[in-house]
């Protein structure tokens, strides 16, 4: 039974085409992934799905009796409610069956007549509420909140005063507890935890429903999916698998087109060479004009396009003092505590992972180190002859300039090609460099911001979560420069196997943190 059918769906922003007569269908029970590299197009294919984006051309098909549940990228919260409201939210048709039994209840006290009806009404909204576990919601609702980490943090807390990531594991668990029959989430593992994404994996492997997944964490991925398409030059193309399996069949695919690219040029060039010797003989010539005939005819074969891989390197700065940043009995926070006193030293050369829970203050200590945030007590003494480069967790997303637009305004002495050039190192191809900010996808933004760091000298490099969103290669290639970097690091993020094997120490959150976690 196909839930969703899409057919020859095409769509494009001005001159840049992003899918080109895309087809896919999903079937009851499929855990599909939706793979690409950044910018080929996955998060637009979800927005014209779910309706917000309408597609150029084709049709989009539901199942009249499918429920569908988004969590994209940019959702955003209302101020003012706390968690547990927000996460009772997704039982707001419960609570709506609720007040219109107790409105029965109270018509029945003042009805003279017809008391039986209301009073059978009545009771087959509360068998409804019974069977739908509306009276033991608060268990279900602390149940999965605390297998995303929000029992930490607290139900009754304002959605206005958690950071980026708290919000993510508030909608993912909102999501989760309002269990549509087609789930379809892109980058949920983004801003969790090595142990909350551990649950969300077993979630997902025993989720008896249909769900559309976009990651880039292929461990991830690899657990919970059994179908893949993958997004290529506009097409979407289906593999029956994993993503390991999807690997194999692809670099199987590859090889064959590569072979048949080649052998048609082989006999193309065989037949032009035919048609050059014999034209002119008379004796010859019919067969020549035959064999210029059937080239004509010839559907001729394009050679198999690699995608533009990005290549970073970090520019070094003069060495800096040995002592690079000091903390001195310091308390972090935003107007109330986030930790107890505590003192840190980070020396030239050290290469630091700052983990913990989501909202304990990583992001906070980054800050309150670079002088942009004051610290609540103590003290901050930076090191000399610093020239630090920040890349931030979070990007304006309504940025109306091209990327083209935004580097060169930051660097105005460049000309036109030596920032274009800067921007095709980083993997982006001439579509994404002349698009706006706000249309480009979470990676190739952040492309966009890594190549303006890259274009500064810097000797201690500033990083909170910069492998969000980034695709495989992006990933694989900003670890190799950041090993390579001579300078020192300091990097917020939550992919261990990202930074396991070249950091030469941990600062953990959750040791200076006053929550109980």
């Amino acid at each position: 039974m196909s839930l969703l059918v899409v057919e020859n769906v095409t769509h494009g922003f001005g001159a840049r085409r992003i899918l080109e007569d895309a087809s896919f269908r999903l079937l009851k029970g499929e855990h599909v992934g939706l793979i690409g590299a950044n910018g080929e197009g996955k998060s637009t294919f979800l927005n014209i799905i779910t309706g917000q984006l309408a597609p150029d051309e084709g049709r989009i098909e539901w199942s009249k009796r499918a429920t569908v549940g988004y969590l994209d990228q940019h959702s955003s919260l209302k101020k003012g409610m706390t968690i547990r409201e927000v996460l009772r939210e997704a039982f707001q048709h419960m609570f709506d069956l609720e007040q219109e039994m107790l409105s029965i209840y109270e018509a029945m006290a003042t009805a003279e007549e017809g008391i039986d009806d209301l009073m059978e009404e009545a009771g087959e909204i509360q068998l409804i509420l019974e069977h739908s576990g509306f009276y033991t919601l608060d268990t279900k609702i602390e149940e999965v909140a605390n297998g995303l980490g929000l029992g930490s943090i607290g139900l009754d807390k304002d959605v206005s005063d958690l950071s980026g990531g708290q919000r993510t594991k508030v909608l993912l668990t909102k999501l989760l507890l309002a269990d549509p029959s087609i789930l379809i989430l892109d980058e949920p593992t983004n801003y969790l935890d090595a142990e909350h994404i551990e649950w969300l994996t077993r979630y997902l492997q025993e989720y008896e429903n249909s769900f559309i997944l976009v990651s880039h964490d292929m461990e991830f991925l690899n657990s919970v999916v059994n179908v893949i398409y993958h997004v290529n030059d506009g097409e979407l193309t289906r593999y029956s698998g994993n993503y390991e399996k999807f690997m194999q069949m692809y670099a199987v695919k590859k090889n064959q087109e590569l072979k048949a690219y080649e052998k048609q040029q082989q006999e193309i060039e065989r037949m032009e060479d035919f048609i050059a010797r014999n034209k002119a003989r008379v004796a010859t010539r019919g067969m020549a004009n035959s064999r210029q005939k059937m080239l004509d005819k010839m559907e001729v074969l394009e050679r198999p396009r690699e995608k533009p891989k990005p290549s970073f390197e970090f520019r070094d700065a003069r060495t800096p003092s040995r002592f690079i940043v000091e903390g001195k009995e310091v308390t972090l926070g935003y107007g109330e505590p986030l930790t107890k006193s505590v003192s840190f030293t980070l020396e030239r050369g050290q290469k630091i992972a700052v983990v913990g829970t989501n909202g304990l203050g990583k992001t906070t200590l980054l800050k309150t180190i670079l002088g942009k945030i004051e610290p609540i007590d103590g003290k901050i003494e930076l090191g000399d002859f610093l020239q630090p480069g920040y890349f931030e967790q979070e990007a304006d997303r309504d940025n109306s300039e091209t990327a083209l637009e935004s580097v060169w305004r930051e660097f105005p002495s460049y000309t036109n090609a030596e920032v274009r050039a800067a921007l095709a190192k980083c993997g982006l191809t001439n579509e994404h460099i002349t698009s706006q900010m706000k249309v480009l996808s979470g990676g190739e933004n952040a492309k966009v911001r890594l190549c303006k760091l890259m274009q500064r000298d810097s000797n201690w490099l500033i990083l909170d979560e910069p492998t969000n969103h980034l695709d495989v290669e992006a990933k694989e290639e900003l670890k190799r420069a950041l090993i390579a970097f001579k300078g020192t690091i300091l990097l917020v993020c939550h992919e261990p196997e990202f930074y396991r094997d070249w950091i030469t120490d941990v600062w953990n959150v959750e040791d200076w943190t006053l929550k109980i976690i």
